[in-house]
């Protein structure tokens, strides 16, 4: 599996980005994201499931809801998600209002390049 595709699938069914920083260690491939990041979402996502359960299920569907329509470039949908994920507890922006940005992405059209 490329480095993209493990990323993918740990996103995808909430598996812990502690892990996959372990596992592409393993793996000679530059990821988009450094280790803190990584480290720092999967925190966010924890907070997130434990003091807003809704939103983060929210966000979840909305991943899955983006899959399914197949509307942009497929490797972008987790780098996406992730990038709003951290966003969360970051800046002024609320939860709702980092969730409620995410969604606007399903309002966008995008081709496959």
């Amino acid at each position: 599996m490329s480095l993209i595709e493990i990323f993918t699938d740990h996103v995808l069914n909430k598996k812990s980005l502690k892990d996959y920083v372990e596992i592409r260690k393993t793996i000679h491939e530059r990821g988009e994201f450094n280790d803190a990041s990584l480290i720092r979402a999967e925190e966010n996502l924890q907070r997130l499931k434990r003091e807003e359960p809704e939103i983060y299920e929210h966000m979840y569907e909305t991943l899955r809801e983006i899959y399914k329509r197949n509307s942009g470039l497929s490797i972008e949908y987790p780098v996406d998600f992730f990038r709003q994920i951290l966003k969360m507890y970051k800046n002024s922006l609320s939860v709702q209002q980092v969730y409620e940005e995410y969604t606007r992405t399903l309002d966008h059209y995008h081709h496959d390049v």
